[in-house]
């Protein structure tokens, strides 16, 4: 059954990995990350629209999308303490309010500064309520199938990745962008009811503990880990330039740019999966990750000689497939990394919240970068390229100091 509450000795059992509950957070996790990362991932159809309606410049609307991540990931360290406090429904109900508030004000703003303060804050604050929340749910349900369960959940950011930009482009001619954006909103409320209403936690609460869990930053493995992931993500939201370069580069229309993004987002649907569930048989969380990100800063790199359409909807296909395959082994990486199961909100919180200044200031610098060199994208490709393979070395330094040099050892 999955209303009510879990009994004090269902708490203390070990994790289920599987039965009906396991798997209805499971569609909790799935929609979740559609509001979230797929939301996030569907931003340059709105920077489309936002370029063509606002006298500011792509440079100034690029911080509206920077700063909905942001706030997203910062206040995953407040919601991650606050799930292992138990306040795990509670939060996720407040950040779905948030999300809700701020899509129906995106639809009725027409200045900067207005669209700023409803998507780039309000939506920005109530995904960050609702991620993690859902995220370390799931873990505690799982634990030889946990990286599969978590790539399956990690699959919403494909599925909110096609919809949601697909309902503004083509609905926006139809019917104009604020109801367009309404629609969406409806949409969102609907997945917004399933997921307050199959939410249920496992664990009892940790009622005591930090805030941050200070003794962490003393673990090698743990700070070179999330040096990783912040190299990762500094870098991974320039790749969405790719509707820019396609129009500007390419003289592609706008819609087949949009196309390039829905490309990008379908081409991870089907790694997820078998990533996690080669993860939890075979390798493991972190030695599946550290060859994908490879993927990813060596496909920067190849971007270079991209100059024509069927190129680069080749590069789209591949791109896609490697950086959905690392986002979704990010978030199965980090409870291998802890040894205590209670704290995963906490240390998870931790980390997003160091690595938000990433997706923040990642896409300016790619535009500072690219307005530098006159509007060529050389200069912004070789930065995330090599920061990528940066962030290959710091995952790598992770596992060595967690296992030595033992190649076939799991983690």
């Amino acid at each position: 059954m999955i209303s009510g509450s879990p009994s004090s000795e269902e708490l203390y059992l070990p994790p289920p990995d599987g039965g009906i509950d396991a798997w209805a957070q499971v569609v909790v996790g799935h929609l979740v990350v559609a509001l979230t990362w797929g939301y996030a991932a569907s931003f340059g159809v709105f920077q489309n629209y936002y370029e063509t309606h606002l006298p500011e410049s792509s440079s100034d609307i690029s911080w509206i999308g920077g700063f909905q991540v942001f706030c997203f990931m910062f206040v995953s360290a407040l919601s991650g303490r606050a799930t292992d406090a138990g306040l795990a429904r509670l939060v996720v109900l407040a950040g779905s309010i948030l999300i809700l508030l701020g899509i129906f004000m995106v639809s009725l703003a027409s200045r900067y500064g207005e669209f700023f303060l409803a998507q780039g804050l309000c939506i920005g604050l109530g995904q960050g309520l609702i991620w993690l929340p859902s995220l370390a749910v799931v873990s505690t349900y799982f634990s030889r199938k946990r990286a599969f369960a978590v790539a399956v959940s990690a699959t919403g950011t494909s599925t909110g990745g096609m919809v949601l930009p697909a309902m503004i482009q083509y609905l926006t001619p139809q019917i104009g962008f604020p109801w367009a954006v309404r629609c969406m909103g409806f949409v969102l409320l609907f997945m917004a009811i399933i997921i307050n209403l199959l939410l249920r936690t496992r664990l009892p609460p940790r009622k005591s503990g930090p805030l941050i869990e200070w003794s962490a930053f003393k673990e090698p493995s743990y700070m070179l880990f999330t040096l990783g992931i912040f190299l990762l993500y500094w870098t991974l939201f320039f790749a969405f330039y790719i509707q820019v370069y396609a129009t500007e580069t390419l003289h592609l229309s706008q819609t087949a740019g949009v196309n390039l993004v829905i490309v990008i987002n379908a081409a991870g649907l089907p790694i997820r999966v078998p990533c996690g569930y080669l993860a939890d048989r075979s390798t493991g969380p972190l030695n599946s990750l550290i060859p994908w990100v490879a993927l990813c800063g060596i496909l920067m790199y190849c971007w270079i000689a991209v100059d024509t359409v069927a190129g680069l909807y080749i590069f789209a296909v591949f791109f896609g497939l490697a950086s959905v395959a690392s986002m979704a082994l990010f978030a199965g990486t980090v409870p291998s990394l802890t040894k205590d199961i209670s704290k995963i909100g906490t240390r998870v919180g931790m980390v997003l919240t160091m690595m938000s200044v990433g997706p923040l200031t990642g896409p300016p610098v790619a535009g500072a970068l690219i307005s530098r060199t006159g509007d060529r994208y050389l200069a912004a490709q070789v930065w995330a390229g090599s920061a990528l393979l940066v962030s290959v070395a710091a995952l790598m330094g992770a596992r060595v100091f967690v296992s030595g040099w033992v190649f076939k050892f799991r983690m």
